[in-house]
Protein backbone atom coordinates (compact mmCIF):
# COMPACT_ATOMS: atom_id res chain seq x y z
CA UNK A 1 0.00 0.00 0.00
CA UNK A 2 3.07 2.45 -0.03
CA UNK A 3 2.49 3.45 -3.55
CA UNK A 4 -1.15 4.78 -2.43
CA UNK A 5 0.58 6.68 0.16
CA UNK A 6 2.62 8.21 -2.18
CA UNK A 7 -0.23 9.35 -4.52
CA UNK A 8 -2.15 10.61 -1.91
CA UNK A 9 0.72 12.61 -0.30
CA UNK A 10 1.53 14.40 -3.95
CA UNK A 11 -2.30 14.98 -4.42
CA UNK A 12 -2.08 16.81 -0.69
CA UNK A 13 1.17 18.60 -1.77
CA UNK A 14 0.00 19.88 -5.26
CA UNK A 15 -3.38 21.32 -4.24
CA UNK A 16 -3.00 24.94 -2.88
CA UNK A 17 -6.28 24.40 -0.77
CA UNK A 18 -7.22 21.06 1.91
CA UNK A 19 -7.85 18.35 -0.21
CA UNK A 20 -11.25 16.58 0.99
CA UNK A 21 -11.32 12.83 0.87
CA UNK A 22 -13.90 12.74 -1.32
CA UNK A 23 -11.67 14.68 -4.09
CA UNK A 24 -8.51 12.45 -3.40
CA UNK A 25 -10.71 9.16 -3.54
CA UNK A 26 -11.92 10.74 -7.16
CA UNK A 27 -8.39 11.35 -8.47
CA UNK A 28 -7.32 7.73 -7.24
CA UNK A 29 -10.22 6.01 -9.00
CA UNK A 30 -9.74 7.79 -12.00
CA UNK A 31 -5.87 6.94 -11.72
CA UNK A 32 -5.58 3.22 -11.10
CA UNK A 33 -9.19 2.65 -13.31
CA UNK A 34 -10.84 1.06 -10.28
CA UNK A 35 -12.67 2.15 -6.96
CA UNK A 36 -10.21 2.84 -3.76
CA UNK A 37 -12.25 1.89 -0.43
CA UNK A 38 -11.91 5.07 1.57
CA UNK A 39 -10.90 2.89 4.64
CA UNK A 40 -7.68 2.66 2.59
CA UNK A 41 -6.94 6.57 2.10
CA UNK A 42 -8.17 7.13 5.90
CA UNK A 43 -5.92 4.82 6.64
CA UNK A 44 -3.30 6.42 4.54
CA UNK A 45 -3.73 9.48 5.03
CA UNK A 46 -3.62 8.30 9.02
CA UNK A 47 0.29 6.88 8.30
CA UNK A 48 1.12 10.14 6.54
CA UNK A 49 -0.27 12.36 9.74
CA UNK A 50 2.19 10.21 11.86
CA UNK A 51 4.66 10.53 9.51
CA UNK A 52 4.83 14.07 9.12
CA UNK A 53 4.17 14.41 13.00
CA UNK A 54 7.88 12.99 13.74
CA UNK A 55 10.37 15.98 14.87
CA UNK A 56 12.24 16.12 12.27
CA UNK A 57 9.53 16.88 9.69
CA UNK A 58 9.37 20.79 9.18
CA UNK A 59 5.89 20.36 8.64
CA UNK A 60 2.57 18.63 9.02
CA UNK A 61 -0.42 17.15 7.66
CA UNK A 62 -3.59 18.95 9.28
CA UNK A 63 -6.78 18.92 8.77
CA UNK A 64 -9.02 21.49 8.26
CA UNK A 65 -11.57 23.62 6.14
CA UNK A 66 -13.24 19.51 5.13
CA UNK A 67 -9.58 18.63 3.62
CA UNK A 68 -5.80 17.68 4.17
CA UNK A 69 -3.08 20.63 3.77
CA UNK A 70 0.56 20.23 4.05
CA UNK A 71 1.47 23.10 6.61
CA UNK A 72 4.79 24.37 8.48
CA UNK A 73 5.33 23.60 12.26
CA UNK A 74 4.92 26.16 14.56
CA UNK A 75 8.53 26.20 15.48
CA UNK A 76 9.45 27.40 12.22
CA UNK A 77 7.36 30.54 11.99
CA UNK A 78 10.37 33.12 12.59
CA UNK A 79 12.51 31.68 9.34
CA UNK A 80 8.80 31.82 7.56
CA UNK A 81 8.39 35.53 8.88
CA UNK A 82 11.82 36.89 7.89
CA UNK A 83 10.90 35.08 4.00
CA UNK A 84 7.76 36.84 3.77
CA UNK A 85 8.96 39.82 4.86
CA UNK A 86 11.92 39.42 1.85
CA UNK A 87 9.17 38.61 -0.58
CA UNK A 88 6.89 41.22 0.43
CA UNK A 89 9.64 43.69 -0.60
CA UNK A 90 9.61 42.36 -3.60
CA UNK A 91 6.12 43.16 -4.52
CA UNK A 92 5.57 46.14 -6.93
CA UNK A 93 4.14 49.24 -5.77
CA UNK A 94 0.95 51.00 -7.50
CA UNK A 95 3.50 53.63 -9.22
CA UNK A 96 5.75 50.61 -10.24
CA UNK A 97 3.44 48.96 -11.65
CA UNK A 98 1.73 51.87 -13.61
CA UNK A 99 5.28 52.37 -14.59
CA UNK A 100 5.60 48.76 -15.87
CA UNK A 101 2.31 48.91 -17.67
CA UNK A 102 3.14 52.21 -20.02
CA UNK A 103 6.96 50.40 -20.82
CA UNK A 104 4.94 47.11 -21.50
CA UNK A 105 2.78 48.34 -24.03
CA UNK A 106 5.03 51.31 -25.19
CA UNK A 107 8.27 49.96 -25.62
CA UNK A 108 11.03 50.78 -25.96
CA UNK A 109 10.23 54.15 -24.10
CA UNK A 110 12.36 56.70 -22.61
CA UNK A 111 12.02 57.86 -19.49
CA UNK A 112 11.12 61.42 -21.03
CA UNK A 113 8.07 59.33 -22.27
CA UNK A 114 7.01 57.93 -18.96
CA UNK A 115 6.83 60.86 -16.98
CA UNK A 116 4.85 62.81 -20.19
CA UNK A 117 2.26 59.60 -19.82
CA UNK A 118 2.59 59.23 -15.64
CA UNK A 119 2.46 63.47 -15.44
CA UNK A 120 4.98 62.55 -12.48
CA UNK A 121 9.00 61.79 -12.32
CA UNK A 122 9.57 57.85 -12.99
CA UNK A 123 13.40 57.73 -11.62
CA UNK A 124 12.61 55.95 -8.77
CA UNK A 125 10.12 53.22 -10.16
CA UNK A 126 12.42 53.17 -13.28
CA UNK A 127 15.67 52.47 -10.78
CA UNK A 128 13.42 49.92 -8.89
CA UNK A 129 12.05 47.53 -11.99
CA UNK A 130 15.91 47.62 -13.15
CA UNK A 131 16.71 46.60 -9.87
CA UNK A 132 14.18 43.67 -9.99
CA UNK A 133 15.36 43.13 -13.64
CA UNK A 134 11.50 42.96 -14.77
CA UNK A 135 12.54 46.17 -16.92
CA UNK A 136 15.84 46.23 -18.84
CA UNK A 137 17.74 49.34 -20.79
CA UNK A 138 17.28 48.45 -24.52
CA UNK A 139 19.38 50.93 -26.14
CA UNK A 140 19.79 54.83 -27.16
CA UNK A 141 17.27 56.58 -28.84
CA UNK A 142 18.31 58.56 -32.04
CA UNK A 143 16.48 61.53 -30.24
CA UNK A 144 18.42 65.05 -28.73
CA UNK A 145 20.51 63.73 -25.82
CA UNK A 146 20.11 60.34 -26.92
CA UNK A 147 17.89 59.20 -23.84
CA UNK A 148 18.28 55.29 -22.80
CA UNK A 149 15.19 53.30 -23.79
CA UNK A 150 13.62 50.66 -21.71
CA UNK A 151 11.78 47.39 -22.62
CA UNK A 152 10.35 44.40 -20.62
CA UNK A 153 12.96 41.82 -19.66
CA UNK A 154 12.70 38.03 -19.87
CA UNK A 155 12.10 37.49 -16.00
CA UNK A 156 8.79 40.32 -16.64
CA UNK A 157 7.14 37.28 -18.63
CA UNK A 158 7.85 34.74 -16.03
CA UNK A 159 6.82 37.37 -13.24
CA UNK A 160 3.38 37.53 -15.13
CA UNK A 161 3.38 34.08 -16.44
CA UNK A 162 2.87 35.41 -20.20
CA UNK A 163 5.38 33.67 -23.03
CA UNK A 164 5.85 37.03 -25.26
CA UNK A 165 4.23 40.55 -25.06
CA UNK A 166 1.57 39.56 -27.68
CA UNK A 167 -0.57 37.63 -24.75
CA UNK A 168 -0.84 40.77 -22.64
CA UNK A 169 -4.28 41.79 -22.49
CA UNK A 170 -5.54 44.66 -25.02
CA UNK A 171 -6.82 47.47 -24.03
CA UNK A 172 -10.20 45.96 -25.85
CA UNK A 173 -10.35 43.28 -23.45
CA UNK A 174 -10.87 45.60 -20.99
CA UNK A 175 -14.58 46.65 -20.45
CA UNK A 176 -16.42 49.04 -17.96
CA UNK A 177 -19.85 48.01 -16.85
CA UNK A 178 -22.17 50.90 -17.14
CA UNK A 179 -22.18 53.13 -14.79
CA UNK A 180 -26.20 53.29 -13.92
CA UNK A 181 -28.23 53.05 -10.98
CA UNK A 182 -31.36 51.57 -9.86
CA UNK A 183 -32.91 49.04 -12.77
CA UNK A 184 -33.55 49.33 -16.72
CA UNK A 185 -37.09 50.71 -17.25
CA UNK A 186 -38.86 48.81 -20.21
Amino acid sequence: MDFLHRHIEALIFCNPEPLAKGDIQKCLAEMFEADVPMEHIDQAISELQEKYAQEESSFALEHLGGGYQFLTKPAYQPSIAILLKHQSQKRLSTAQMETLSIIAYKQPVTKGELEQIRGVNCDYSVQKLLEKELVEIKGKSESIGRPLLYGTSGKFMEYFGINSIQDLPQPKDFTQPDNQIGEERE
